[in-house]
């Protein structure tokens, strides 16, 4: 009998998250949803006088946040019933009933950018001062103005906001093949025993010591992705051809432009992160080289990437026990910042198990005046462990924005999110193997360390690379057919992983199931993200209380200034190469530890 996956009903009420804190009922939800509805034409009422009076602006731009803040909630609820069972048609309905009233209320406000960019510098700053309560405003304002040579007409923005329901098509084609229609093959475990490949066990399954098992999952996993490999390569090219669309309607020179400039940064960010990692993948060969002398094999395959090296130490860490040891590990970072993170794991924001339909993989949602929320696929082991403190980072970065900000700048950019998820991580380890003297758990720890790291910045930055060199050949008119898009992944693929490393034929498949890079120039945010966390650990561990307060600081600041702000702030100039070079140090130090310890 194969292990099949639990239904929801059958899981725990206590590893699940309580949505009702956000809506008690889903009648409560239709009546918000008739509320926005209703006051989307009170904001329609200010279209051609928005900015014709100080008091226009501000009354204008109130009731646009207020409407904003409920369609948040609206669309917050939505998309995590949903995400608890995807088969769920009622909650699949709610979900684009959000999404279709997201769209309206930006087609409504549409009218509001391009009427504040008719204002001068000089006619802004005098309704500043008029105006007390759009000082709130000011850094919205300039954002806008910053980006004046790149917003069109009030008619045109109208036209583009009403192209969104469209041109999220392609990401919602691929996420319910992806989590809702795919079934992957059924494979013999190392005791013989019949288990079904799924999204949550896939890693588990690549970890696992017998090879044979590593080897089957891994292609019966890409077997099903191989038929539908011409679906996902044509929804693929109709994500990328969405970001050129509304890159060159805002006359941007790339898509990469036009995504990094939302958070003001430059794209030399973007290209010398990918040129720093490519002038340094020795450490990465050395590593690999490394994996494939201790695992004892003529050739290291794809599969053989994810197996700890330290065979004969199989920690398993339950879901009570890994709280613990996030608690302990995240201790430098105050008594106030612990009491928040114990309040999560206490207060029903974590949804923790796999069940049947439920999406894949893990993240942190929520919406303003309500706790965030982290959904997990929680299994046994020490990966978990680093994803329930990565994910809690997001939520407490989120719970400081929240209750620090107001509305209009609690979202922050997801260029400073990866900082706070990737800088728990960064503790735990240090604090992991600061307590242990084990030394095969000792090595155990590293491997993971420097799994981490592969994953973070150098896999990250392959990912990067690779979305960088799709939106270019579409740029150039060369459509993105799957035999195409298997031969530039391949290709990366060889390269970031060296010579010691097979690329198996079916590794050429693995852009087919990432959903990130329907994200429009995401992944990027991960490498950059676990550098700067790295430099901030280091200094909190280093400078104590004064460091903390500054990455408190770091937190509570949301979106009130621009992200390279924020984080140079907090003490990281991520305009330099020097924080992924430094990191690039600390993984060389770890592979030589490792090294001394095989």
């Amino acid at each position: 009998m194969a292990k099949e996956l639990p239904e929801r009903n059958k899981i725990d009420d206590k590893y699940k998250w309580d949505l009702e804190d956000i809506y008690k009922t889903d009648e409560e939800w239709e009546k918000d949803f008739n509320r926005v509805k209703d006051k989307l034409k009170d904001i329609a009422t200010f279209q051609g006088k928005l900015v014709n009076s100080s008091q226009n602006l501000l009354d204008g731009l109130n009731l646009i946040m207020e409407v904003e803040e409920v369609a948040t909630r609206l669309y917050a609820y939505a998309h995590m019933r949903q995400d608890e069972d995807t088969r769920d048609q009622s909650y699949q309905s709610l979900f684009n009933r959000a999404q279709s009233l997201h769209n309206e209320l930006a087609s409504i406000t549409s009218f509001m950018v391009p009427e504040i960019l008719t204002l001068s510098r000089e006619q802004m700053n005098k309704y500043l001062e008029e105006k007390e309560g759009l000082k709130l405003y000011r850094h919205l304002l300039d954002n806008i103005l910053r980006q004046k040579d790149h917003y069109l007409s009030a008619k045109e923005e109208r036209l583009i906001a009403m192209a969104g329901e469209v041109t999220q098509g392609p990401y919602n084609i691929f996420s319910m093949m992806n989590n809702a229609d795919l079934t992957f093959p059924i494979i013999k475990d190392e005791k013989g025993e019949e288990v079904r490949v799924t999204h949550g066990r896939f890693i588990e399954l690549m970890e696992n010591k017998n090879r044979r098992v590593r080897k089957d999952a891994f292609k019966a996993l890409y077997s099903k992705y191989n038929e539908f490999i011409n679906t996902f390569a044509s929804t693929l090219n109709t994500a990328v051809k969405s970001h050129i669309y509304y890159a060159r309607v805002r006359k941007y020179n790339s898509a990469l432009e036009s995504a990094l400039d939302d958070d003001n940064v430059p794209v030399d960010v973007y290209n010398n992160l990918i040129k720093t990692i490519k002038d340094n993948l020795k450490p990465m060969y050395k590593y690999m080289k490394l994996r494939k002398e201790i695992l004892g094999v003529d050739e290291l395959h794809m599969y053989d990437i994810y197996t700890p090296l330290v065979s004969d130490l199989d920690i398993k860490i339950p879901y009570e026990e890994a709280k613990e040891m996030v608690i302990n590990g995240l201790k430098p970072l105050g008594d106030e910042y612990l009491n928040i993170l114990k309040e999560g794991f206490n207060s029903g924001w974590i949804d923790v198990y796999e069940n049947k339909g439920k999406r894949s993989g893990a993240y942190s949602s929520g919406c303003y005046g309500v706790h965030p929320y982290v959904l997990l696929n929680y299994t046994d082991n020490l990966d978990n462990v680093f994803t329930l403190a990565h994910e809690m980072g997001h939520a407490i970065h989120t719970y400081y924005s929240n209750k620090n900000q107001p509305f209009v700048y609690a979202n922050y950019k997801i260029f400073v999110a990866e900082v706070a998820s990737t800088l728990n991580e960064t503790l735990l380890i240090k604090y992991l193997l600061e307590n242990t003297q084990d030394e095969k758990k000792k090595k155990y720890l590293i491997n993971h360390y420097l799994e981490q790291f592969r994953g973070t910045v150098y896999r990250q930055t392959m990912f990067a690379e690779f979305e960088k060199i799709i939106h270019e050949k579409v740029e150039q008119g060369q459509p993105l057919t799957s035999g195409l898009l298997k031969e530039i992944y391949k290709k990366l693929n060889e390269e970031y992983y060296g010579p010691d490393v097979v690329s198996d034929e079916e590794i050429a498949l693995e852009w087919a199931r990432i959903p990130h890079f329907y994200y429009n120039f995401y992944v990027y945010k991960y490498a950059t993200g676990f550098s700067a966390a790295t430099a901030l650990a280091n200094k909190i561990l280093e400078e104590g209380d004064k460091a903390v307060q500054r990455y408190i600081q770091f937190l509570k600041s949301g979106d009130s200034d621009y992200p390279l702000n924020v984080l140079k702030k907090a003490g990281v100039d991520m305009s330099s190469p020097e924080p992924i070079e430094s990191a690039i140090s600390t993984f060389k130090e770890f592979v030589d530890r490792f090294e001394k310890l095989s």
